[in-house]
């Protein structure tokens, strides 16, 4: 196991275990399944371990499984603080103490802030006093390490990343998502402040693997490296230095081992030319389907109006990628929840986008047919009862 460490020189498994994944039984977690899995995954050096308040049932059987196996000195606990959630001082102990009973412990090594999408959530936590708290739960040994978890667009990661000095964040990262969300750029940020970086979502939810082209699964083989469509997407990861862990939801002691194997081998700058060429190349594949020809180079922002041009066709095109329920949900977490609106809706047709699109797309006919396709009117009151809940 290859390890990288954290601000304050803790050595974190480049691997960490994602639990919001375990393996389910009917419908509870199976939690004997989810014990196999916690410690072959410990026995083979992973010591980073990510769960949530509202991942149902996961802090408790993960708690369970540590405490029953005398473990929980030798890792580190990740969970996070369902900020849309808190609507009053009291509200951050009351969930904090349930977290920890649930998991069994008197403190979390590593606390986040769950599914920031925009500054004003964190200026909304900060008037109700969450930098005291935080404090206060540092210096009693509660609270080792503060970060936050993000869905949204690159600019406001760093906004978010500015405003406080973080240990640590989560952003969602693959080689598809590479100019998307917090993107390189983010990640970058985050490393020339000296702050850790978390990836979640690495294979996209498994699309990467099981939604993968065929054209692209052999473009994979035939470079003669021999890994798999996983192993291909955790080692670009793990090429980048500023990957401090990459998470995985597995849920079978054959994901445990493969990944395992990989991140016991991976280190940062082994990728040659012809493997990036490989994910060139596998990229093109996938984006075969797309339906608009957007590279996301955010030449056409900012929009005087405001749409997030290039997110709207980043998702538009996941409908056709991956599912139309995924591209329309990576719509309403990143586009649709931010506090200032972002919907094609606003567009007034200036135009201004189109002359500065280096690949000609007609930006404007092409953004009503995505708004068509990711907003139908289900999820157009969803999404506004969702905006009223974050933003009220």
């Amino acid at each position: 196991m290859q390890y990288r460490k954290d601000r304050r020189g803790e050595a974190l498994s480049i691997l960490g275990f994602g639990c919001m994944r375990f393996s389910r039984k009917g419908g509870s977690i199976d939690i004997d399944e989810a014990e196999r899995e916690i410690m072959a995954a410990y026995e083979a050096g992973v010591n980073y371990y990510d769960t949530a308040y509202i991942y149902p049932g996961s802090e408790a059987a993960l708690g369970q499984i540590l405490e029953k196996n005398g473990i929980r000195e030798q890792v580190h606990i990740a969970t996070k603080l369902p900020q849309y959630l808190v609507q009053k001082r009291a509200a951050l102990d009351r969930y904090f103490d349930e977290q920890l009973r649930r998991l069994r412990t008197g403190y979390v090594d590593y606390y986040l802030m769950h599914m920031l999408t925009d500054p004003a959530q964190w200026e909304k936590l900060r008037a109700l006093g969450i930098e005291e708290w935080i404090a206060e739960k540092k210096r009693s040994g509660a609270i080792r390490n503060i970060g936050f978890s993000y869905h949204g667009n690159t600019a406001n990661f760093l906004k978010i990343l500015e405003a406080y000095d973080w240990d640590f964040c989560q952003i969602q990262y693959n080689y598809l998502d590479e100019h998307t969300q917090a993107g390189v750029a983010g990640l970058e940020a985050a490393v020339a402040r000296g702050i850790p970086v978390v990836i979640m979502e690495p294979l996209r939810g498994g699309k990467l693997v099981n939604l993968l082209p065929e054209e692209a699964k052999k473009i994979m083989a035939r470079s003669g490296r021999g890994w798999s469509p996983a192993g291909w997407a955790f080692r670009w990861l793990y090429n980048q230095a500023g990957v401090t862990v990459v998470l995985s939801g597995m849920n079978s002691l054959a994901m445990v081992e493969e990944n395992v194997a990989t991140a016991s081998d991976a280190i940062a700058g082994a990728f040659t030319e012809a493997d990036f060429d490989v994910i060139e190349q596998v990229r093109q594949q996938i984006r075969r389907t797309e339906k608009v020809g957007c590279t996301g180079c955010r030449y056409c922002m900012p929009c005087p109006q405001g749409v997030d041009i290039p997110g709207t066709f980043r998702c538009y095109n996941a409908m056709y990628a991956e599912t139309k329920s995924a591209g329309r949900f990576q719509y309403a977490q990143t586009v649709a929840m931010t506090k200032e609106p972002a919907f094609v809706s606003q567009c007034i047709g200036c135009g201004k986008c189109e002359r500065h699109c280096p690949q000609g797309i007609p930006i404007r006919e092409k953004l009503k047919e995505a708004d068509k396709a990711l907003r139908p009117l289900p999820y157009r009151i969803g999404i506004a009862l969702t905006r009223k809940f974050f933003f009220r």
